[in-house]
């Protein structure tokens, strides 16, 4: 958590170093890759295998004894490069603002600590939406009434054979005295009644209990980010920073929500829900006709489920700025998911660079934390480090790889969370910012609330108020 947190902090300052290390780093795994697929290229110079000497093969390494493989890899990542030089001269300016956006992002973090602690409150709701859907689902399993039949334990004993095994009885005043010599008669559980209402019905609520729990997560989800977004918008928003912050601007934006905006975020995570439902259909669906070996069915369930997985990611993107929306002016779903649309599609290409540039730096960052303890659990469970003054040690551990495996996937959780906040901050003050742009044009009566920074890189200022 406290690396996570000084990694996150350390951004308002490293930003511009680590996200230009981060692109060099990528040409240069390039360039060492040219360097060296041309290197084995021409050290099979005098190799006279080919394709057609090979044929299909599921050994690897006899491809790479063909020197045209080395060849049509030398192609590929010579385009590559380019294409990436390419980008990189054309599109400075935008890597630019993407850095000046994720450098703001970490001022507003600074100024706002408490968001970095709201993924603990969606976790408890989470938790408790899984617990009532497990109670419920546990309900419902167990709705009829239990059925006992007297049963045998010994049916060679004399006297159990006439015992057929289907008589019911009664446990609370059952006595095996009343079946003579057969001692080993017992009064035992096997089903419930299947003849209720509810047992009619079983699936039907089950399913129903199901979208239920799916909705609700959404929901959980939903709110989070609708109260993180108002949280960071107050920031941006504030022409004066940070004296022009209102206070408490989590707890003002989380009341917010659920005082005017609970009917926009139900119906988008209905959105959702509905095409996990169908996700799952589908799922259930493959997994039936893999039983039945029809290559055209399966191709067919194959290409759906890739079309309802690639909907579903666009509706969490939509929605995901649809909320951002919401927060800043209030609106419906409908039209706030139309307007962050339009403003997207208007800047897509300063929209895919921040997303790229944002997701790489991120995973720098999980990547760094992660490793960097795992690799000290590492150390410490093994025995070659000690913590100084304890009498806690570690070497005497059998199996020191669990402990290991533990605490890199709560590490793993734990920046997941923090990360999170800070990506949700970047996109709220990406919005706001292209918002700015369309709005404002710097006069005295229509400011710009951006940077300035970012007013330097775009070449605007605000002109001063006639006196």
């Amino acid at each position: 958590m406290l690396i996570s947190l000084l990694f996150l902090l350390l951004l308002r300052f490293l930003a511009a170093i680590l996200v230009w290390v981060l692109i060099f780093g990528v040409l240069a795994v390039g360039a060492f890759g040219i360097w060296y697929c041309y290197n084995e290229y021409a050290s099979l110079a005098d190799s006279t295998l080919t394709y057609n000497n090979v044929g299909f093969t599921t050994n690897v390494n006899v491809y790479l004894q063909i020197r045209d493989t080395w060849l049509a890899f030398l192609i590929i990542l010579c385009v590559v490069e380019a294409i990436l030089l390419l980008i990189l001269v054309f599109l400075r300016t935008r890597i630019l603002i993407a850095i000046a956006v994720i450098q703001e992002s970490s001022k507003a973090v600074g100024y706002m600590m408490s968001t970095l602690f709201y993924p603990i409150v969606t976790f408890v709701m989470l938790v408790v939406c899984v617990s009532y859907w497990g109670i419920t689902a546990l309900y419902l399993a167990t709705s009829g009434g239990p059925v006992y039949n007297v049963v045998a334990l010994n049916s060679s004993e004399r006297g159990c054979s006439s015992i057929a095994g289907n008589q019911s009885c009664d446990p609370t005043t059952f006595n095996s005295s009343a079946y003579g010599s057969c001692q080993s008669a017992r009064c035992v559980f096997i089903k419930y009644n299947t003849d209720g209402l509810f047992q009619r019905n079983l699936f039907n609520l089950q399913l129903y209990n199901v979208v239920g729990f799916l909705w609700c997560a959404n929901f959980v989800i939903a709110l989070g980010q609708c109260t993180l977004a108002g949280a960071f918008a107050s920031y941006y928003w504030a022409f004066h920073k940070p004296s022009d912050i209102p206070a408490c601007p989590l707890i003002s934006s989380f009341m917010r929500a659920l005082r005017y905006h609970v009917g926009s975020l139900a119906f988008g995570a209905l959105i959702l829900t509905l095409v996990q439902i169908v996700r799952i259909i589908l799922e259930y669906l493959d997994h039936k006709f893999r039983e039945a070996q029809n290559p055209c069915t399966r191709f067919l369930m194959c290409c759906l489920k890739c079309c309802f997985w690639c909907l579903e990611k666009f509706i969490k993107f939509i929605n995901r700025n649809a909320y951002i929306m919401i927060a800043i002016y209030g609106k419906n779903f409908c039209v706030s998911a139309k307007n962050a649309f339009s403003l997207l599609m208007r800047n897509i290409i300063r929209v895919v660079v921040l997303d790229k540039v944002t997701d790489l730096l991120l995973f720098f960052g999980k990547l760094l934390v992660v490793g960097g303890v795992g690799v000290l659990s590492f150390y410490f469970f093994t025995g070659k480090i000690m913590i100084p003054n304890s009498s806690f040690t570690a070497s005497s551990l059998n199996y020191y790889w669990m402990p290991i495996i533990a605490v890199v996937f709560g590490a793993y959780l734990i920046a997941s969370g923090f990360f999170s906040v800070y990506s949700m901050c970047v996109d709220t003050l990406f919005l706001c910012f292209l918002e700015d742009l369309e709005r404002n044009d710097g006069s005295a009566e229509k400011p710009y609330y951006m940077s300035k920074n970012l007013m330097k890189i775009l070449n605007k200022k605000n002109k001063q108020p006639k006196k």
